[in-house]
């Protein structure tokens, strides 16, 4: 999204913030190229990415680090990448790595996965999630087991943890998603439901000025 001004009136759903790892995305109005997803990342000094540091594949679709502004340290199959400003990396389809923030400050970068697949509803719904259902996760931003298997059971050959086997995975998230939605695990949260923790205003707190650093970061 660089060079697109973020409006005053923004779609909260489009500037979600997950405060247990210090990630705010910026996800653009339309998906302009359905053969790729792009959204922008504001993590903060830090901050980890991609699963809260946990190792990960993407097993079917390559993922583009192209850095604005801040440097981060992508580890890819344990190799450190330092990136900075100006500068990109790619993870091929099926390698692990995750990502933090080595930089003195904000790193803010656009993250672009190819082909699109379903990655920027996955990583909308673990945003929202870390909002409206943080008893579903660890003090250190970790998804407990059952909400690990439903959305990646629902989000099939999206991500999965490296250090088992894809297909072991397949067969354990497929066993324990229907168990998840017995004891009331959902995907599609609001702040309505049974033991979901209402946000703030968007307006005011955290998210407030996390949109207001991506509407100024947006008019760079």
């Amino acid at each position: 999204m660089p060079g697109e001004r973020l409006p005053r009136d923004a779609d909260p759903r489009r500037v979600l913030r997950n405060e247990l790892n210090g990630e705010t995305f910026l996800f653009p109005a339309a998906c302009a190229d359905a053969d790729s997803t792009s959204f922008d990342v504001l993590l903060d000094k830090d901050g980890s990415g991609g699963g809260n540091a946990l190792s990960h594949v993407h097993p079917l679709a390559r993922e583009t680090f192209a850095v604005r502004s801040g440097r981060i340290c992508v580890f890819i199959d344990e190799v450190r990448c330092i990136v900075g400003p100006g500068e990109t990396v790619s993870v091929p389809p099926g390698v692990p790595h995750h990502f933090r923030n080595v930089g003195n400050g904000e790193a803010v970068f656009t993250v672009t996965f190819t082909p699109a697949q379903h990655h920027r509803a996955f990583f909308q719904t673990f945003a929202l999630l870390t909002e409206h259902r943080p008893d579903w996760f660890s003090g250190t931003g970790d998804p407990d087991i059952l909400l690990t298997a439903l959305m990646l059971h629902t989000y099939r050959d999206h991500l999965y943890l490296s250090g088992l086997p894809v297909g072991l995975q397949r067969v354990l998230f497929a066993i324990l998603a229907p168990i998840a939605r017995f004891k009331g695990y959902r995907l599609d949260v609001s702040a309505s439901s049974e033991g979901a923790v209402a946000s703030a205003d968007w307006r005011t707190g955290p998210r407030a000025e996390a949109v207001a650093r991506a509407a100024d970061l947006s008019r760079r």
